[in-house]
C-alpha cells in the first residue's frame, strides 16, 4: 500500500470507528479479567477458610479448587468471544476500510 492510502485510511470515520469499538470491547474485557482475577486473590488472601471449605462432606474438591476452575473457564469462554468478534466484526470493518481506500 502507498501513503496516500495510508492516509485515506487514517481519514476514513469508519476507521475511527472501528478502533474506538475495538478499544472499548477490549478494555472491557480486561476490566472483566481483572476484577475476576483479583478478586480472586482477594478472597485467598482475606477468606483462605472459605476457600478450603469442602463442597460437600464427603467431597475431596474445595470451593476454592471450583471457583479457580470455573475463573479459567471464564478466561477461556472470553478468550473465545473477543476471538469470534475479531475474526468477524473488525476482521471485516478492516476489510472494508481498506477496500475502499484502495478504490479512491
Amino acid at each position: 500500500m502507498t501513503t496516500q492510502v495510508y492516509e485515506r485510511i487514517r481519514n476514513n470515520p469508519q476507521f475511527h470507528q472501528l478502533v474506538a469499538s475495538r478499544s472499548r470491547f477490549a478494555w472491557l474485557l480486561s476490566a472483566v479479567v481483572f476484577v475476576l482475577f483479583y478478586g480472586f486473590i482477594m478472597l485467598v488472601a482475606f477468606t483462605p477458610e472459605l476457600l478450603g471449605a469442602r463442597l460437600s462432606a464427603d467431597s475431596v474438591v474445595t470451593v476454592g479448587m471450583a471457583g479457580g476452575f470455573a475463573i479459567f473457564v471464564l478466561f477461556w469462554v472470553l478468550t473465545a468471544i473477543y476471538v469470534k468478534r475479531a475474526n468477524g466484526e473488525f476482521d471485516e470493518m478492516t476489510s472494508d476500510i481498506v477496500r475502499k481506500a484502495q478504490e479512491q
